[in-house]
Formats: structure tokens, sequence, C-alpha cells
């Protein structure tokens, strides 16, 4: 029932996918053409084969790329409706480990090219108001600064509401982006009308043709350029879940018509006017703007503004989701995260949303103008694309119903083209693409850290002694019915793993029993498992024959929501109703009949000791890792925000332990006196 809902074409369904998945590949025609016609020197560099050559590039780019690739491949590799590389990657991590590699590099380079596409889009639509006079007597926007400020203010204001839910506006952005895209088909068709005989571009020939013309000045590089037309298809893939596959089947064919009239009515425009001396001479001129007849001009700029902000709001919304993926699937460090509206799937995650801010700023200040953002645009995302085609590839393997040379040979097809349009777009690196790389470098460098200091620390330590919770199965029972020791609490719960044959960590049971017993009416084990499965809410008990003991072990999707306070609650009141635990009557309370105690949660937070012995990688990572968890709250993370936490700290021994070197040797007063004392060490002097 779920996957026909999934796969089912509704009205509201067409309208929210519009909203929600074009938004990137919608706003391409705003500086598509800019970009490659700016980059090949100007009209007067350029012929009407050049301009078919364009066309023809785009429309095969399109197809190839994001019809076939993703809209009829990618698609079908859904988990459980959810797409996007990480939802792929859970498809099929079990062909193997190294898998976790693509995933990572794909989810990073990701969100480092995402971060250009609200600086690019809404600064190339507010350019077109230069020189624009309002009102007839209003001033006009004349400067590349002024264009800039306006910039900074949208985008900032946009950044700023993201803290208080967008499900309202979110409603509006259906029926604006169909506007829109019916804004580009008629806009296009109107110019393409003038001369319908560059349907003929749609031939490969005039692809093929101007790769090899002497006018194309960049040679095979100009695929770096044309790559910009579907930079978008990523997205549409990772946004599957929140429109169903069927919606995307449904509005995909309407999207790429009107994108591809588009794109014929500016290559006729740029046909007829070639020659045209004044547009030759104009500064900084945009073919999507220019074609349109003055009289739309400034509704066509209000318009591609509107359309920039829903697209970067459709960035930033699937940022949170790709991070909040990522920590579920413990290849990234805990974020403190929160759901500001009902509005399903809606999240907000400050510290993603500041770094996005900032970087987006930045990008402006740093670039100036469209042009020069749209030269460096598109390097991350052929990285992207390039991982999400590994990932595919096993994924096709893993399909009953496919050979495979069958999948081998679809996947070295894409595989082709993708390398190509990424050594072309490569060359964007020494122009400002380093700034997005380093980003990108950033965040898998932090991926690899949170991943492989984890496996360190489980699988390469003397530190960690895992003991067995029933070989202190008696010593839990003794003190829990021992009234000589104050009750702590009536519930204490631990967060940790529980490993075969009920191992946990022996500094668990330190913190019960050596650093203060804590007496408790139960002890609650307790273990969050991410499933595959995007919204598995499901949990398994143990109490090992007792009511004192309880190993729980929370089975939730990578899209839920981790709030261990709450789903611990129910879980009592389940076991409560089945007889497996006691009722906690509590005689002092505000609640009539309240049946459950109080709890408290220990969270145990390591230290790196320096009796550490490793090589100095492996104690670098593990350093790093520790200091990152510093600036992350359990607490928040697992739901705990309002309940009654306690952080010990136990040192952390990685490696072999560090061999005692001295052992101090008693002496008598007289044997002290004749030691060769430098300095006294008094704690109390000031001078000290």
């Amino acid at each position: 029932m779920k996957k026909k809902l999934h796969n089912k074409l509704s009205v509201a369904g067409f309208l929210i996918a519009l909203g929600v998945v074009y938004g990137d590949i919608g706003t391409s025609p705003l500086y598509v053409m800019k970009t490659i016609i700016s980059e090949n020197g100007g009209l007067q560099t350029i012929s009407t084969d050049f301009i078919l050559g364009i066309v023809s590039l785009i429309f095969w780019t399109l197809t190839i790329v994001t019809t076939v690739k993703y809209v009829l491949i990618a698609l079908r590799a859904d988990n459980n409706g959810e797409g996007g590389i990480f939802a792929l990657y859970t498809l099929v991590r079990k062909r193997g480990k190294w898998l976790i590699v693509p995933a990572m590099i794909g989810g990073a380079t990701f969100l480092a090219d995402g971060m250009m596409t609200p600086a690019v889009t809404v600064t190339t639509a507010i350019e077109e108001l230069k020189g624009m006079a309002f009102f007839n007597n209003a001033v006009p926007i004349t400067t590349q600064n002024q264009v800039i400020i306006i910039t900074v203010v949208i985008l900032s204001i946009l950044f700023f509401i993201q803290k208080f839910g967008t499900e309202l506006i979110g409603k509006a952005f259906g029926p604006i982006m169909m506007i829109w895209f019916g804004f580009l088909g008629l806009i296009g068709l109107y110019n393409f009308s003038f001369d319908l005989s560059f349907i003929r571009a749609l031939n490969p020939y005039y692809a093929i043709q101007l790769l090899m013309s002497p006018q194309n000045i960049h040679g095979l590089f100009i695929l770096g350029s044309i790559f910009l037309a579907t930079t978008g298809a990523e997205a549409l893939y990772s946004d599957m879940g929140h429109v169903g596959r069927g919606n995307i089947y449904g509005s995909w064919p309407f999207v790429k018509v009107c994108l591809l009239l588009n794109y014929l009515g500016q290559g006729v425009w740029l046909n007829r006017v070639k020659d045209n001396h004044n547009i030759i001479n104009m500064d900084a001129m945009n073919p999507f703007f220019q074609a349109i007849p003055e009289p739309l001009r400034i509704t066509s700029v209000l318009l591609a503004t509107a359309a920039a902000i829903i697209a970067s709001q459709a960035l930033i919304s699937g940022s949170y989701t790709l991070v909040s993926e990522a920590i579920k699937l413990k290849i990234f460090p805990r974020l403190k995260t929160f759901y500001p509206t009902n509005f399903k799937g809606q999240l907000y995650i400050p510290t993603v949303n500041n770094i996005l801010w900032i970087a987006c700023i930045f990008i402006v200040f740093f670039f100036k103008t469209s042009t020069r953002m749209s030269m460096v645009y598109g390097l991350e995302i052929t990285i992207t694309m390039l991982m999400t085609t590994i990932l595919l590839y096993q994924w096709l393997l893993s399909r009953e119903n496919l050979s495979k040379i069958i999948s081998t040979v679809i996947v070295s097809f894409f595989f082709f083209i993708e390398i190509i349009f990424f050594a072309t777009n490569s060359v964007k690196f020494l122009h400002g693409a380093y700034i997005t790389m380093s980003i990108a470098f950033a965040l898998i460098f932090i991926m690899f850290t949170w991943l492989y200091g984890d496996y360190l620390k489980d699988n390469n330590s003397f530190r960690r002694h895992y003991v067995s919770l029933l070989a202190f199965k008696k010593q839990l029972h003794d003190l829990q019915e021992d009234d000589n020791i104050p009750l702590y609490t009536e519930n204490l719960v631990y967060l940790t793993k529980v490993r075969e044959g009920f191992k946990i960590r022996k500094n668990i049971i330190y913190s019960i029993l050596d650093k203060r017993p804590k007496r408790a009416r139960i002890y609650w084990f307790v273990t969050v498992n991410v499933t595959d499965e995007p919204y598995t809410a499901a949990y398994s008990v143990d109490t090992f024959g007792t009511d004192y003991m309880v190993n729980v072990q929370l089975y939730l999707g990578f899209r839920v929501d981790q709030k261990v306070n709450v789903f611990l609650r129910q879980i009592v009141n389940d076991m409560m109703i089945n007889g497996e635990l006691k009722p906690q009557p509590q005689k002092y309370t505000t609640i009539p009949d309240r049946q459950v105690g109080d709890f408290s949660f220990v969270l145990i937070k390591e230290v790196l000791s320096p009796e550490t012995q490793v090589n100095w990688f492996n104690k670098f990572i593990v350093g790093t890792r520790l200091k990152l968890q510093k600036f992350i709250s359990p607490a928040n993370w697992f739901g705990l925000s309002y309940s009654d936490v306690v952080e010990e700290r136990v040192p952390l021994v990685v490696g072999r332990l560090a061999v005692e070197r001295f052992r101090l040797t008693r002496v008598n007063e007289t044997e002290a006196d004749d030691l060769d004392i430098e300095k006294e060490i008094d704690i109390n002097d000031d001078e000290e």
C-alpha cells in the first residue's frame, strides 16, 4: 500500500514536486547561456552552428544525465521511498564496507557544491535590476556593490527565518514554481517561434560538431559550462522522499519541455542578435533576460528572484536532511537539531544553517558577480554524481532481473560521461572552485575522523575492557536492595552498546559500583540501532530473568528522531502492563496515579589518556574525534534536554598501555634531607 502511494501521481503532489525538487535545475537557464557565451569571448565569437551546438549539448546532457540516469534508473533505487546518496548507501552497504567511502565523498561534495546555489541564483536575478527604472521615477540600481548588498540581505533573511520553520511559505512554492516554469516555456516558445528550424538543434550532430569546432575556443572543456544545465539532477534524486517517485515521473516531462523551450528560445534570440553591436557591447549581457520583451522584464526579474529563493530554500532544507542522515548513520558528529513545526520532515540544524549562511555570504563577497560564480560552479557535483554511479552499480548488481554484464555496460556508459564532465570541470579549481573544494575536504575529513576514530576506539584498544552484565547480576541485585545506601534514582539509564554475550564497557559497571555506588530500582542499558529503512520504530527488551536489569534495543530508521526519553517511558509502561516490571507508585507527584518513577541518565565522556601508545596518526585521529565531541550535546541529540543527566569523565587508552618507567621508593627523613631538591612546589604559593 505504501509503495502504491509512493508511486501515485496527484495534482497536489505534482505542485509540491515543482516547488521542492526542481529549484536548482529550474533556475539554471538564468546563467547557463550567459556563462557559455562570456567564457567563449562574447557574441562576436559565435556563429549559428555554435549556438545550435550549445542547445544540442544542453538537450543531450539533460536527456542522458537527468532523464535516463536519475529519473529512469536512480529513482528506482529507493529505500522505502527515500532517495539520495545516503539512502542509496543503506541499500548496498552490506555488499562491502568500502562503500562508505563513496558515500562520504558524495555527501560532502553535494553539501559543498550546494553552497554555491543560493549565491549564484539570487545574484543572477538581482543583477538584472541594474539600470532598471521602477515606476518611471524611482532611483535605479546602478552598481554591482548595490547588487551585492541586496543579495546579502535576501540571503541573510532566508537563513534567519529557518529557525521559525518554513511550512507557510513552503505551501506557496509549488504554485510559484508552476508559474515560473510556465513563464520559462512561454517566453522560450515566443522566441523560438521566430525560427522554428532551430528544432534541428536536437540532432546530436551539432553537439559533436561544436566540440571539434575551432570557434569553440575551449574545446572539450566547454562541457564544464554545459554541465551547469543539469546540476540539479542529484537534488532531484535526494528529494524523492518528499514528493514520491510518481510525482517526479509525472512532473519531469513538463519541466524538461519548459526548460528545452527556453534554451531553444535563447538560442534563436542569440542567433538573431549575434551581429547587433548594441547587444555585443552590452556589459554583462544575459541572454535569458534580454530575450524577454521589455514590458515583461521587471516581472521576469521578480519571478526569477522568487525562483532563486525557492531553489535556495530547497538546498538549505536538503542540507539539513543530508546531515541528519549522516549523523544517524554515525558518519558525522551529532549536532543539535530542532523541529520548528509539525510539518513532516521539517528540521532545523543551527550549526549547518550558520555554516551555509557564512559560506554563501563569503562567496557573494569574494566572487562579486554571477558570471565569476558560475565559472567555478559544478565541480563538486560531478564528484557527487560519480560517487552515486559507483553505489548505483552495486545496487544494479544486487538486482536479480539484471545480469552483471548489462549492469556493467549501463554504469560504464554513465561513468564515462561523468568522467568527461569531471575532467572538464576540474579547470574550475584554479578559477576559484578551490574554495568549495576546501569545504568538501573539510567535511570529508570530519566524516573520516568520526568514523575511523570510532573504529580505533572499538577495535584497537587496551582501554575498553568489556565485561558481561551477567557477571554482575548479583552485585546489582544486592546494591538495589541495600537500604544503607541512599536511593540514587528509581531508573538509572546508560546509553551504551550491549554486545554479543551481553557485554558492555567495563567503565559503565565501574560507574555504577566503584565511582560512587548508584543504587536504583531498575538499571537500564539502552542501545540505539539505526536501521536501513528510514522510518523504522521498534524495540526489544531482555530482563535477564530479573525485574531490576533491562537491556533495551531500540531500532530506529535513519530519518526517525532519536527521542530516547519519550521512547523509554513508553517501554516502561508497556512492560508494567505486561507484568514484566513492578509499578513504581510515587507518593509525591503532580500526576494522579503515577506509576513510573524518576529517570536519571548517565553519559560517559571519554578523555584521551596520556598513557596511550599508538602511532602519531591514530593518536591524532582519536584526539581530533574527542575534540569534536566537546561541541556536541548528547543530551540534546537523544531528547534528554529536560531530563536528569549526569556526565562522567573516564580516561580512554587506545593501543598499548604505556610501560611504567618509574616506581616510587620510600625513604626516611634523613634520606630525604640528602636529596638534592631544586625547587619546592606549593600550590598555595602566589609566586608559583
